[in-house]
């Protein structure tokens, strides 16, 4: 039997259709807001039940371009690997679904959204989420709570929930929410770069375009949100996201299915064993806590394990040896969760604001454009920048775009398995990989301006034990400095945690990995001293108070601060890799004078391009220079003539006439002639049959650049001077 159901939202009406399409599924969602069209579904696998200690929860959004009227680009014409917009979207709906699962919930669930028809204004990330969590809601499987989205944006300093895609592009705030009707799960938040405040037409290259098409420079300005902004703005966003899921369960409850009863992994422990453990073991369990590194703490708690059976014999088999792994972990973290609440000491020993000690070194690889290894505690990132021209962008495209974008920034993030003692092959990009790149730009974009440069950063983890986005943000941005790339502010990330129990909790600055496994929230924050520019927050237990996220964004605040001034230090210590660095330069001129730069027929400008090895581009309004070169001295001997044109006394304009003759100066000499150059700077050409009255085989016989000679106006065609030479 069908089912509709229509919601009135802020800003959005969605109607939900269950019952017509997907029937085979536990749980199918049509959902339709404006020209958009998304299928949810969901299925289980009743049979099975993954053993293993994890959620074994598969989310796949997938959008066909049909849904927009397009064919795929390239040469394969059907879809093939999801996009990066795709697996970001994936990955939100799973951080936002998989809090609702009860524990020991093994049954292998796959989560599939499928986008038929999108249209321009329409946010699909939100709506997928409402989809999925629809279908989830109203299956057969015992979830009894709605999870949906709302995005913020800030519009002329307006706050406007569920923004259409245009309000959003004018924002200077991208704000996702995920919860419940009663908890904030999921955060994920960006500061844009402002308004474009300059949309300039450039001249470009004329030797790499010699059609001189323009180019469309955007400049950003950089504008990090401060704390106490971003708390109201959470006040307000999570009102109405508590108010839309009472609105979903509500309606969605009368058509739930009837529940199919599925067996959960037992996750009882066996007591004999605790008791034995925290009786007999605890020094043990405390110095594995003190092994920082992952590797060195499993073959520590491994260890235990081993001698544990040496003594209770009885206990060595399969099921019984799982138990006591179980056991092992669970004491562990126990008494990990226990030393903070109770002594505000970590595992480590450090306080619970205490950031741990950082090193940064700046162009290790001297190949490079620039580099940067940054180093805290047991995490080390290896970040990598490479310039190129805007040729060198990325060009995507995506459903609800009306052609190719080019992207001129770029983040990867590569995490190898050695970087945590494992021992597993290179693969290909994995959802991890593309999030945490993602989070690293959207930190470090607001503060950068790049005028028609493409730069890509490259983060190579070879060491983590916590928190390695952060790291990359940090050592992105003084990748970014160590190639001589102006920001409009220091950029640095930090990663929080919280551990709780009943009413008492304590906020943890710069979490390593054992406080990620073991605690209750992973909250990153990336931002200048003034303000955040990307935040990302997953919570484990359950939802988070405004009043302990607001102390925990002071806390980050704080702990952003010191890593920044560490590296303003370094930054101060910076030495350029001047032998492979690309330089760059601005400056303005007149734009009176701009057809004196570029020449007869761009004459002039392909002349310097070619002498000095840059790339030159000028723009007509306002006469904006950008030279671009492979090295400084290139660079600005470019500059150097450009401005020795504009500043050279202007010649007094010519209005030449047939029969008319004068003393002119050859600039280039040709197979077929020279180029004359006339008193006011004029070009005019002298024919090789003109220079002689005897018959020339080469010109150069008889001129060399320089000399100077006395020439006849001839004719004029169009906008070209033929010469002959006089004779005296």
């Amino acid at each position: 039997m069908k089912y509709d159901v229509s919601l009135e939202l802020e800003n959005r009406e969605e109607s939900y259709s269950f019952g017509d399409v997907a029937k085979q599924a536990n749980g199918a969602c049509w959902i339709k807001s404006g020209k958009t069209v998304i299928l949810a579904t969901v299925v289980i696998d009743e049979t099975e039940i993954v053993k293993d200690d994890f959620l074994p929860l598969t989310v796949q959004y997938i959008e066909k371009t049909y849904a927009a009227g397009k064919i795929p680009g390239g040469f394969f014409k059907r879809e093939t690997k999801p996009s990066d917009f795709e697996t970001l979207t994936s990955r939100i709906v799973d951080r936002s679904l998989r809090p609702l699962f009860p524990a020991g919930f093994g049954h292998p669930t796959q989560v599939t959204i499928m986008v038929f028809s999108a249209d321009s204004e329409s946010d699909l990330q939100v709506l997928a989420l409402n989809a999925a969590s629809a279908a989830l809601f109203t299956s057969d499987i015992d979830i009894n709570t709605s999870v949906s989205a709302v995005r913020a944006a800030k519009v002329d300093g307006e706050l406007v929930l569920n923004p259409t895609l245009s309000q959003l592009k004018n924002s200077t705030l991208d704000l996702y929410l995920s919860g419940t009707k009663d908890d904030l799960l999921m955060i994920e938040m960006r500061a844009f770069g402002g308004e474009h405040i300059e949309m300039n037409e450039m001249i470009v290259d004329p030797m790499l375009d010699p059609t001189m098409t323009g180019a469309v420079i955007a400049t950003h300005v950089s504008n990090a949100m401060s704390e106490d902004e971003l708390i109201e703005v959470f006040e307000k966003t999570q009102s109405e996201l508590f108010a839309a899921n009472a609105k979903y369960e509500a309606a969605f409850t009368p058509l739930r299915k009837e529940q199919v009863a599925l067996d959960l992994k037992a996750h009882s422990l066996n007591e004999e064993m605790l008791s034995y453990i925290r009786d007999n073991c605890m020094i043990e369990i405390k110095s594995a806590m003190n092994q920082m590194a992952k590797s060195e703490r499993s073959t520590a708690l491994r260890t235990l394990r081993k001698s544990i059976l040496t003594t209770k014999e009885e206990w060595a088999t399969v099921e019984l040896e799982v138990q006591l792994k179980d056991a092992v972990n669970a004491v562990k973290k126990e008494e990990v969760r226990a030393q903070i609440l109770n002594e505000n000491v970590r595992a480590d020993g450090r306080a619970l604001t205490e950031v741990r000690p950082i090193t940064i070194d700046t162009n290790v690889l001297p190949n490079a454009h620039s580099s940067c290894l940054f180093t805290r505690g047991q995490t080390q990132a290896l970040v990598v920048l490479t310039m190129g021209g805007p040729k060198d962008a990325q060009m995507f495209e995506s459903l609800t775009d009306s052609q190719t974008q080019n992207e001129n920034f770029m983040v990867h993030y590569n995490f190898p398995g050695f970087s945590v003692g494992e021992a597993s092959p290179v693969m290909g990009t994995k959802r991890r990989e593309l999030g945490h790149g993602n989070l690293a730009k959207r930190a470090l974009a607001p503060a950068i301006n790049l005028e028609g440069q493409t730069v890509r950063l490259v983060s190579e983890i070879l060491e983590s034990n916590g928190s390695s986005s952060m790291a990359t943000v940090c050592g992105g941005y003084m990748a970014l400095r160590a190639a001589d790339i102006e920001t409009s502010d220091t950029i640095a990330g930090i990663a929080m945690g919280m551990v709780s129990e009943g009413d008492k909790y304590a906020i943890l600055s710069d979490i390593m990995g054992l406080e990620d496994h073991d605690g209750d929230m992973d909250f990153k924050v990336t931002g200048s001293k003034d303000g955040i520019t990307a935040m990302q927050m997953d919570i484990k237990l359950g939802g988070i108070s405004l009043d302990v996220l607001k102390e925990a964004l002071y806390q980050a605040k704080e702990g952003r601060a010191h890593i920044i001034d560490i590296m303003l230090e370094a930054e101060s210590k910076i030495e350029f890799n001047d032998g492979v660095l690309p330089s760059v330069d601005f400056f303005h001129i007149d734009p009176s004078f701009i057809g004196e730069v570029i020449g007869q027929a761009g004459k002039t400008i392909r002349e310097m391009i070619e002498k000095f090895e840059v790339a030159i581009d000028i723009d007509k309004k306002d006469g904006k220079v950008k030279i671009t070169g492979k090295n400084k001295t290139g660079v600005a001997g470019a500059r150097g003539h450009i401005e020795s044109i504009v500043n050279a006394p202007k010649k007094e304009k010519v209005k030449y006439e047939v029969g008319q003759q004068y003393e002119g100066t050859i600039k280039r000499i040709v197979d077929f002639g020279a180029f004359v150059e006339l008193p006011d700077g004029t070009d005019g050409l002298l024919h090789i049959s003109k220079i002689s009255k005897e018959r020339v085989q080469n010109v150069s016989d008889i001129f060399s650049e320089g000399d100077k000679v006395k020439v006849e106006i001839l004719e004029f065609k169009g906008n070209k001077i033929s010469l002959g030479r006089v004779y005296t």
